[in-house]
């Protein structure tokens, strides 16, 4: 008998997104909604800080849909309709777990300094006083809110610790608000290296999403879901060329769990590839040269879109070469001049011997390039209007939309150790289905794996891969999160050789910037009395995205971070200029806002029309985050 796809019962129901993404900021009281959609439209300058200047959080909103026997999407389910209490439990236990020094899962880590526990003077019982736990906390209803649904139970030794709150919205959909980006250590002792701080805690979180649903009397199950708490996102219109929606599918057809599919959508899965590099510059000053307004690459060209989306046998050449453009591990990994332009798992200064000092797509997405190289593809209206809110997606199609926009603005880039998850994520065992990781009975004990997490630990059975608590996703993360996003400047200065590319290769730019158009250069783009000539040298011209953090040495400015992250420029949408008689302008520019009582001294380090690091002190010990190979490969 054939289930009957119209049928409007419902029998089971998920919570989506599977895994939700929320961001710490310290505005006290204002907030804003993660991405619903894969392209939201932009928001007017200076909508992510309050009046006041604080960074608003953004805010993880969960919805429940339910599904009928075959499998279709009936209806969303919320309090007109049916009777939900949401739970959540967010956990902090980066300083109870072990280092980060190498991604365990790389055939490099055997080199790298070993994974020892972090804070090892603290023995026995009392490393619970490492782990912030507030508990399990459940809210029901619309419109709820208030101190009973804060995450601040939770202690780091004796002080007491926010790790964010709970409410639900007018139809009764969870919220869930992270942290306010506080970061201390228990003494007082200042932050020393890029992500292993002892003594240190931060207000990331994550931890599991459920729901209970009962619909006229009866009650149906509901698959869970997850939240990641994670640092600001200081480009919100960015994705990188690699996100973690990428992997996250690539995992699940490597393993054999989602089959590749069967048509290629050019709208979907090749022009994002190509347009991200080219919205990357905004973000780095080499993705620019190469990929940005004017020059030889720049995929958001209409020209260039037509051209790309052509299946005649007259561009076959072409696609071919440009998919040929794209780094393949086993042809040229080690060369930095393969695309895309950013690091690996394994990047070292100097570079070490192996393929993943630079990164790659995944091999979904090298599969999709080659077909599209071919001409094997379809759904060529890369015009189309994309939703710009999940209302104007189809009732059927709204929960992998809430799946993917979630994981779309998180980078799968190196994994070293990240900005949002890490490398742990390109496991299929850590998920129950796709996008929707695995829980752990709580009723089942977390294992000691002694004093050195080593990488034949990690991977095996008994490892920790598999069914995930409270905080194990953030764990693996860096403590506190400052002082990894500060280090990227260090990385950039020492890593980026002179004589290859002083820009380039790069972190994570689509969330951590590099250089920027500031206000001030965009200002003189905008104004009708400049020449010209003035007016274009101030749009190419880059500010250094660092410059916040002041001159001062490394440990100085990785505690700067921690106290001001909150003044780092947020790189927004504004529109170009109009005037008739100008041109050689983009419509529209993203430009750094930033703290409107951030000093005016800290413009003085310009990255534009000089050598980039000629204006950094030198540093007589090698910044740790990349020297992870001491004693060579």
């Amino acid at each position: 008998m054939t289930e009957n796809s119209n049928d409007s019962t419902i029998v089971r129901a998920a919570i989506h997104p599977g895994i939700g993404i929320a961001r710490v900021g310290n505005s006290e009281n204002e907030y804003y909604f993660a991405p619903e959609v894969t392209n939201p439209p932009a928001q007017k300058p200076g909508f992510y800080r309050d009046s006041t200047g604080a960074l608003k959080r953004e805010a993880a909103r969960f919805r429940i849909y339910g599904y009928n026997a075959a499998g279709k999407v009936v209806r969303e389910l919320t309090t007109e309709n049916a009777e939900i209490t949401w739970s959540a439990h967010l956990v902090n236990q980066k300083a109870a777990w072990y280092e980060f020094q190498l991604a365990l899962d790389i055939p490099e880590a055997i080199k790298a300094p070993p994974s020892l526990r972090r804070n090892a003077e603290v023995k026995g019982p009392a490393r619970q006083l490492l782990v912030i736990d507030p508990g399990r906390i459940s809210i029901s209803g619309a419109n709820t809110q208030g101190c009973n649904y804060f995450f601040d139970k939770g202690k780091f030794f004796n002080k007491q610790v926010y790790l964010g709150e709970l409410r639900t919205d007018e139809c009764g959909r969870l919220v869930v608000l992270g942290g306010r980006g506080k970061s201390e250590s228990k003494d007082g002792t200042p932050a020393k290296t890029f992500a292993n701080n002892n003594g240190w805690y931060d207000d990331t979180s994550d931890g599991p999403i459920t729901a209970t649903v009962t619909i006229d009397g009866q009650s149906i199950p509901v698959d869970p879901a997850w939240v990641v708490v994670a640092p600001p996102n200081y480009g919100p219109m960015q994705k990188s060329v690699r996100t973690m929606y990428d992997l996250m599918t690539d995992v699940y057809i490597q393993a054999g769990r989602m089959p590749l599919p069967k048509t290629i959508s050019f709208t979907q899965d090749i022009l994002p590839i190509f347009l991200r590099m080219s919205n990357l510059e905004w973000v780095n000053k080499g993705f620019a040269a190469q990929f940005g307004w004017e020059s030889p690459y720049y995929f958001q060209d209409s020209k260039w879109i037509e051209t790309l989306a052509s299946q005649s046998d007259l561009q076959k050449e072409l696609r071919q070469q440009l998919a040929n453009m794209f780094r393949e591990y086993q042809r040229d990994g080690k060369a930095p001049q393969p695309w895309p332009w950013l690091y690996g798992d394994a990047m070292n200064v100097p570079p070490a011997n192996t393929p993943r000092q630079n990164a790659k797509l995944t091999d979904t997405q090298l599969n999709m390039l080659q077909r599209w190289a071919d001409g094997d593809f379809n759904d060529c209206n890369p015009t189309a209007t994309p939703p710009a809110s999940i209302q104007e997606v189809p009732l059927n199609e709204q929960p992998a939309m809430l799946d993917r926009a979630a994981l779309d603005f998180c980078l799968a880039d190196a994994f070293h150790p990240g900005c949002e998850m890490t490398w742990p994520m390109r496991h299929a065992t850590m998920y129950m289905s796709p996008y929707r990781i695995r829980h752990r009975p709580e009723s089942e004990k977390p294992i000691d794996y002694g004093s050195q997490l080593t990488p034949v630990v990690c991977l095996s059975e008994v490892g920790p891969l598999y069914a995930q608590s409270p905080g194990d996703i953030t764990r693996w993360m860096a403590v506190p999160w400052q002082t990894d996003t500060a280090s990227c400047k260090f990385a950039y200065y020492a890593g980026y050789g002179k004589k290859y590319d002083p820009y380039l290769p790069t972190f994570w730019p689509a969330r951590v910037p590099n250089q920027v158009l500031s206000r001030a250069d965009y200002d003189i783009v905008m104004d009708r009395e400049r020449s010209l000539e003035e007016r274009h040298q101030a749009f190419y011209k880059r500010s250094n995205w660092f410059r916040t953090l002041g001159d001062g040495n490394y440990e100085s400015q990785i505690n700067n971070m921690i106290a001001y992250f909150d003044r780092m420029g947020i790189v927004e949408v504004f529109d170009g200029p109009t005037d008739a008689d100008v041109s050689g302008f983009p419509a529209k520019m993203q430009v750094e806002v930033r703290d409107l009582d951030a000093p005016e001294a800290d413009e003085t380090i310009e990255l534009a029309g000089a050598d980039p690091l000629a204006t950094v002190n030198e540093y007589d010990e090698p910044i740790e985050k990349i020297n992870r190979f001491p004693q060579g490969l």
